[in-house]
């Protein structure tokens, strides 16, 4: 493991779209710690991607400073979506174009 140079200030590392352990690798090369709020067991997740992080990626912070990051829903968790969707029926403005549109009653075309 590489040990960066002993700076007080570092760049946070971008971490979205890493896989849990590439995040944690990637933090501890900057000097940065990675906490999970939303994982308890985050030092043991391996394939769960990291959808969000905060600070951004490129501040500047403290030398092991805590780097917040936020996983997907992983496999079983979650629900599936936002649930049923059903059509709805268009409702016309009265009025407008509609209204010009409209063929007038008892005509057939030809």
């Amino acid at each position: 493991m590489r040990i960066p140079p002993k700076t007080p200030e570092v760049r946070v590392p971008r971490l979205v779209g890493l896989m849990a352990v590439d995040a944690r690798e990637a933090a501890a090369r900057q000097g940065v710690l990675p906490a999970a709020p939303d994982r308890p067991d985050f030092h043991r997740t391996v394939v769960d991607h990291v959808v969000r992080q905060y600070p951004p990626p490129g501040t500047e912070v403290p030398r092991g400073a805590a780097i917040t990051v936020w996983f997907g829903l992983g496999e079983g968790e979650g629900g599936g979506g936002a649930g049923v969707r059903e059509p709805r029926p268009q409702v016309r403005p009265p009025g407008g174009l509609h209204r010009e549109l409209d063929e007038p009653a008892g005509r057939l075309p030809g």
